[in-house]
């Protein structure tokens, strides 16, 4: 039961998954409320123009209406007085259309946003599925779009008859008027009306968008286990995660115990930490830390440092206090400037005792490490 509940889809999507559904064009989007808007701009428009369409319209019925006689009977002159009179009308309503197609472009991005995704427009097969289909017009979605659609029929044509049957005495008004005065009328009489229609797509819009937003929102939901797999490749499997962080420290290890036979001097607790040292005057202002570990890293170290015969000394406050404040490749703290200055010239002490002989140096044993610096972990002599 628990595997079962696991795999219902109750979480909402994932940011993710939302920016994925967005790139493949499935954002949510709002038919009555596109239709809202290039209604209300047609009819704003409309109210607007009223007057500039009518006088257009009356200019070009005028121009229309009067010709001479020959012209009846001349084809071209009868395309050409028309030609004019369409201009005339293109020229009057052109704004109109200008705002329309501004409203097209418009509408759609106020719920969805502007989006352009050549997925949404790419063929899909599947869709050309009969069973599939059949499955869409038998769906919740489709019981809901058409029970919707009825709805809003019926209240759109209930609002119409009552407009229309309200205005029928102004309408009929009309023939009494003179032709400019009526035309003119009549345009504001229609954007009136249309207002008066248009605005019960309003409530239809108020209850489509909510709807849209909370249909588009539960389709993309995802069950725990979606919520699972898509962590685990945003952030990465951990098993591989843990493996690659183990090559990676594995290649590190490596070129830090390349280093070993390279340094000056390998201090040690004496056996739960090691840290190897160099110091080049030309090119260093201080001494660095080449590699450093505890326990069996530190063990690799100090048998590389015998193998190539690189100084060891034990100097437990000194190693700790080195692997404390230092990471690979680090110069030393200025506060341990004294104490690995005292060890190098041991170091090369050593070297020249070894090559030339005479009295072995003095092994350092009391080095000063500043009580800041101290590093002493439980359990550690």
């Amino acid at each position: 039961m628990a595997e079962e509940s696991d795999l219902e889809k109750t979480e909402p999507a994932s940011e993710r998954r939302l920016e994925k559904a967005r790139e493949e064009g499935n954002v949510a989007r709002s038919r009555e409320l596109s239709t809202l808007v290039m209604l209300g701009t047609a009819i704003g428009g409309l109210w607007f123009m009223a007057g500039s369409l009518g006088g257009a319209m009356d200019r070009a019925l005028r121009h229309g209406l009067h010709f001479d006689r020959s012209a009846a009977f001349d084809p071209a002159q009868m395309m050409t007085q028309a030609g004019v009179a369409l201009v005339q009308v293109a020229a009057a309503v052109a704004p109109l259309f200008l705002m329309m197609a501004v409203a097209a472009l418009v509408a759609p991005m106020l719920l969805g946003g502007w989006l352009f995704s050549g997925k949404a427009v790419a063929p899909k097969f599947s869709k050309l599925d009969p069973l599939a289909g059949i499955a869409r017009m038998f769906s919740s979605q489709s019981l809901a779009e058409l029970i919707k659609a009825l709805a809003k029929s019926l209240l759109i044509g209930g609002v119409a008859w009552w407009v229309i049957s309200h205005n029928l005495d102004a309408m009929m008004q009309l023939m009494t008027l003179p032709p400019e005065a009526a035309l003119s009328q009549a345009v504001a009489l229609v954007a009136r009306d249309c207002a008066l229609i248009a605005a019960t797509l309003v409530l239809v819009a108020l209850v489509d968008v909510p709807w849209q937003l909370w249909s588009h929102f539960r389709k993309l939901r995802m069950s725990r286990e979606d919520l699972r797999q898509e962590h685990k490749e945003s952030e990465g499997d951990p098993h591989i995660k843990a493996a690659i962080r183990r090559q990676q420290q594995a290649v590190a290890r490596r070129r830090m115990m390349s280093e070993v036979p390279k340094a000056d001097i390998v201090v040690t607790n004496p056996t739960h930490f090691a840290v190897a040292l160099k110091y080049v005057d030309s090119e260093m202002r201080a001494p660095r830390v080449v590699a450093k570990g505890t326990d069996l890293v530190a063990q690799r170290i100090r048998e590389l440092a015998a193998e190539h015969k690189v100084a060891v000394l034990e100097a437990p406050p000194l190693t700790r206090a080195l692997y404390k404040h230092t990471r690979l490749g680090d110069e030393i703290p200025a506060g341990l400037y004294t104490a690995v200055a005292e060890v190098l010239a041991w170091v090369y002490q050593l070297k020249r005792w070894r090559e030339e002989g005479g009295q072995a140096p003095r092994t350092p044993t009391t080095l000063h490490v500043p009580e800041a610096l101290a590093f002493n972990p439980a359990g550690v002599a």
